[in-house]
């Protein structure tokens, strides 16, 4: 595949976004075929260079800014500079999609806000992020992910009940937020192909994290308005009834998602739970004590006896793998989902792949997360800035 076979190819994006949220974004668009030209302060560039997972450090910058920003340009302005401010907006002036997740009212006293941008580019696709909407008491309030997650509901939905909120390991709500933000762009961009009018897309962390709960809010809202409770024990699903879970066996853990309680009982020889075959609203309400008797049964054996059990019988399980053992099986191999992106100084960074393929095969991208302001120079010659 050439860079020419992908269906963005020839779309300049130029983002203004920092952190994770709108860089997941514009990385989406990346691997689609668009150029991202990435915009960063001179001094520092985007704080997401410094937002170290470990203390590992590549080029001098984290790993999570290498993750996000591959194969981009970086051009760096000083927005408080009249003559620099004026350079980008001309720059702006030419992209097909502009993006930006500053808190709400900085993007406009910057003036670089939709109406601003539009008058200067009309069909242009305006993509924001940010933390809560535009109205509303929270709208001040930091768009922080692990925040967004607290106000949401979902880390009141982890965990076991009375084990108190359990927010996601990973930084869902910027996630979330920046693949609603790429669909939403990319279906401006078929309006634009029809109309040849632009749009100005939005969404935010919350809006995303309550999409995102749209299958167990729909339930709650038209059930009465009960809450759900957890489990208190092995809990994986607010709504699900036993054996719903994760258990430990002699050697790991396993996974049992929605099954039959008469056909587990059969499988696993347990007698115990001939109680609730005939009875499945107790597996529901009797669903603790349902799952403590499976726990018992599950933690005389090995995860392999069990999967050599329950797979041939069509249930629904799966081996709970931490990353070595994911990283080295050949369900994961034969996915290709890994890469080596490089750059000129001799920066090597093995990274993840798009998980979109076109036409049978993943974009053609090995270029490194660009150094602060790399590109700029050749972006100014190239567009007369």
């Amino acid at each position: 595949m050439s860079q020419s076979d992908l269906p963005l190819d020839g779309l300049l994006v130029v983002d203004l976004s920092q952190f994770l949220s709108g860089p997941y974004c514009a990385l989406r668009l990346l691997d689609l075929g668009a150029r991202v030209i990435k915009i960063e302060r001179p001094d520092g560039g985007d704080l997401c260079r410094r937002l170290y997972l470990t203390d590992t450090e590549i080029g001098g910058d984290s790993t999570l800014f290498h993750a996000i920003n591959r194969n981009k340009e970086s051009y760096a302005v000083d927005m408080k500079n009249p003559a620099e401010l004026e350079s980008l907006k001309k720059l702006l002036a030419k992209a097909d999609v502009v993006m930006q997740n500053f808190r709400p009212g900085v993007i406009n006293r910057l003036g670089l806000g939709y109406e601003t941008i539009k008058a200067i580019n009309p069909d242009v696709v305006y993509g924001s992020i940010t933390g809560y909407g535009d109205e509303g008491p929270w709208v001040t309030r930091p768009g922080q992910d692990l925040l967004a997650q607290a106000r949401s509901g979902v880390t009141w939905l982890n965990g076991d009940e009375g084990q108190g909120p359990v927010p996601f390991g990973l930084a869902i709500a910027d996630m979330l937020a920046g693949a609603a933000l790429c669909q939403g762009i990319l279906a401006a961009l078929v309006k634009r192909g029809i109309s040849g009018k632009g749009s100005h897309v939005e969404t935010s962390l919350m809006e995303a994290l309550i999409d995102f709960q749209f299958e167990v809010l729909t339930t709650h809202l038209n059930d009465g308005g009960r809450k759900p409770t957890r489990a208190s024990f092995r809990s994986a699903h607010a709504y699900l009834s036993a054996p719903y879970g994760i258990y430990p066996t002699k050697n790991g853990f396993l996974a049992v998602a929605m099954t039959p309680i008469p056909k587990l009982a059969d499988l696993l020889d347990m007698p115990e739970l001939d109680l609730y075959r005939d009875t499945p609203k107790s597996w529901f309400s009797e669903r603790d004590a349902i799952k403590r008797l499976i726990a018992d049964k599950l933690a005389t054996e090995t995860t392999e006896h069990w999967l050599a059990i329950l797979e041939p019988a069509d249930i629904w399980c799966a081996k709970v793998l931490e990353w070595p053992e994911l990283l080295q099986s050949e369900g994961f191999t034969a996915l290709d989902m890994l890469q080596t992106v490089e750059r000129a100084d001799n920066v090597r960074v093995v990274t993840t792949r798009s998980p979109i393929r076109v036409d049978g095969k993943r974009p053609p991208l090995s270029r490194a997360a660009p150094r602060i302001g790399e590109h700029t120079e050749e972006i100014r010659a190239e567009f007369g800035l």
